[in-house]
């Protein structure tokens, strides 16, 4: 998908192939998901399927997300992505169940090799585990892994895993900052 060795400054990135899906995604984003009332979560999520994405049961993406690569996107059962959230998936961003990425989150799977001559563009996977909040304006980097039950606090940048699970995770880098409840804990099992 991604093109090895071109010049990074004035050459596409990816195949003619992905760069015609992508522009017609565009299109179809415009026209049926970006504006479509904010109720219609399962117009969404059908309209999502359309483009290779897959989705459990009882999923609410709002209209406001702006989504990459629908066909990089797996989202689990009882999952909500707000409004203003962005998901930069060139690579796949795996959301477990029972999760909710907020208002102005950043899920982002890309970044440039700063050593190459060319600022190489490279993809990496992002997993989110069950029960993961990812809060308000939080970033979350390439080749990052969220353990479950983790809190990603407002404005917090993740760019290593977070492999503690049931914690709250805050400031840039991230940090350890608690512990969640154990009646969360509980409740969830």
């Amino acid at each position: 998908m991604i093109i090895l060795g071109n010049s990074g400054f004035v050459s596409p990135s990816f195949s003619l192939r992905n760069r015609l899906r992508r522009g017609l995604w565009n299109v179809i984003d415009v026209l049926f998901f970006r504006y479509s009332p904010r109720p219609f979560h399962k117009w969404r999520a059908f309209v999502l399927r359309c483009f290779g994405a897959k989705l459990g049961c009882s999923v609410h993406i709002y209209p406001g997300v702006r989504i990459w690569a629908p066909w990089e996107l797996e989202v689990g059962d009882y999952v909500g992505i707000a409004d203003g959230a962005i998901v930069y998936n060139i690579a796949k961003v795996k959301l477990a169940n029972h999760c909710v990425v907020s208002q102005g989150a950043h899920l982002c799977t890309g970044s440039h090799d700063i050593d190459s001559r060319n600022f190489q563009l490279i993809a990496l996977p992002i997993s989110i585990m069950d029960y993961v909040w990812v809060c308000a304006g939080a970033f979350v980097g390439p080749g990052v892994t969220i353990a479950a039950g983790s809190v990603i606090a407002a404005h917090a940048v993740v760019v290593k895993s977070v492999s503690a699970s049931w914690k709250v995770w805050a400031g840039n880098p991230a940090v350890l900052k608690g512990n969640r409840s154990d009646v969360i804990k509980e409740s969830s099992e």
